[in-house]
């Protein structure tokens, strides 16, 4: 079993679908409104649990009913929680989404997340020293992801940074890790002035960019490779994305080839997108398995 350490957002969803997405200054009605568990490192976490992975979670959530579902529901997915702490003096961070003519828009507020420092991680070091990967996003402080890069380089333990939401990151940040996942936007605020080719040949078997309903890209010492997705009628692509990085990340730890590896994340992300909700739809290792 692998043992993956996620450090990241927990956050709650609040989720509105609709047929029409409003404009600046337009009202138009709802279909649907519901509270689900997210954030990107707990949506990473329970879909690396789901998957079959031992899953230890760093973060923060405030002392509130949000914080508290949040937690609970962390729980019942099976990932450790002794190192996600509740704050007194912020709220727990939520995102508000919009699922509206096929696709999703968010904006985040990230409350306790900004509280996820390099003092919180330094209290964990036991437990990312006893990872096989250590996975990590972009919801919280800048100085956080840089200070467990470091502690990964140090420590000699792969790190998977999954660089969003988008924002430029350090050369020592993109060197100490081991696996770079950014979608196509996320790339060119990464490697600005670069194209996707340079980028890719720059990092062979590192930088991997995700392309949506096209695939996976990345070089791999030789070529550019793309590993299609799977297609599928989608319901709810929130998720899809923390599914892909979970699913990557365990095959990675549990050794697999990184053709694998694409290709078992690919099919995971492709059936999170069948149901609603970031979690609820995220697959479990068997079914995986079923659909490959």
């Amino acid at each position: 079993m692998a043992k993956i350490c996620v450090i990241g957002s927990c956050s709650m969803d609040l989720v509105v679908t609709s047929s029409k997405r409003p404009h600046a200054g337009e009202t138009v009605l709802g279909e649907s409104f519901a509270t689900v568990p997210g954030g990107k490192g707990a949506n990473q976490a329970v879909a690396a649990s789901r998957l079959g992975a031992e899953v230890m979670m760093i973060g923060c959530v405030g002392e509130d009913f949000y914080g508290t579902e949040i937690m609970e529901n962390l729980k019942r997915n099976r990932v450790l929680i002794t190192n996600v702490e509740p704050v007194t003096h912020t709220e727990s961070g939520t995102a508000h989404i919009i699922l509206a003519e096929g696709d999703n828009s968010i904006i985040v507020v990230k409350g306790a997340n900004d509280l996820v420092t390099p003092t919180l991680v330094e209290r964990a070091l036991d437990v990312i020293k006893g990872s096989d990967m250590v996975l990590i996003q972009q919801e919280i402080p800048e100085e956080t992801v840089s200070y467990v890069s470091e502690l990964c380089h140090k420590f000699n333990i792969p790190m998977l940074l999954n660089p969003a939401p988008a924002r430029p990151i350090s050369d020592t940040i993109i060197e100490n890790a081991a696996y770079l996942t950014p979608n196509e936007h996320e790339c060119t605020i990464l490697f600005p002035g670069m194209s996707t080719t340079d980028a890719l040949r720059k990092y062979p078997n590192k930088l991997f960019i995700t392309e949506g309903s096209n695939g996976v890209r990345f070089y791999d010492g030789e070529q550019e490779v793309l590993v299609p997705t799977y297609k599928v009628n989608a319901i709810d692509t929130t998720g899809a994305g923390d599914t892909f990085n979970a699913a990557f990340a365990v095959a990675l730890a549990e050794g697999s080839s990184i053709p694998d590896s694409v290709k078992f994340a690919n099919r995971a992300a492709s059936l999170s997108v069948t149901k609603f909700g970031a979690q609820g739809g995220m697959p479990t290792r068997a079914e995986v398995e079923a659909n490959l």
